[in-house]
């Protein structure tokens, strides 16, 4: 197992909440990648630097996925050595909603 985070803001929560914690909700049109990213510490500067400004509250998801499945997406360095993510197509977030073991939760809140 490989655990991710996901920064994200209240609307987003609330639809993983609506599905029972166990998958991503589809990508909006003008969301074209799902980006989970592989450190917790990258993952509370979105939610704070971010979510907090645009939405009133940033939260920080963890989960894990099933390590050979994400071997098809490379790592992409967005910006420092640690700020690491991965970009998950929208039309291949279902199939990897598959690959999640266990729940999402919520490990930290800002607002």
């Amino acid at each position: 197992m490989t655990t991710l985070w996901r920064p994200t803001g209240p609307v987003e929560l609330d639809l993983v909440r609506d599905l029972a914690w166990r998958a991503w909700p589809p990508r909006l049109p003008e969301q074209p990648i799902f980006y989970p990213v592989l450190n917790e510490d990258y993952a509370v500067r979105i939610a704070q630097d971010w979510n907090v400004k645009h939405d009133g509250a940033g939260y920080v998801t963890r989960f894990e996925v099933d390590s050979a499945f994400l071997r098809r997406y490379p790592v992409r360095r967005a910006g420092g050595r640690t700020i690491l993510e991965l970009w998950v197509p929208a039309e291949e977030l279902p199939e990897f909603n598959a690959h999640i073991v266990g729940e999402i939760e919520v490990v930290h809140e800002f607002r």
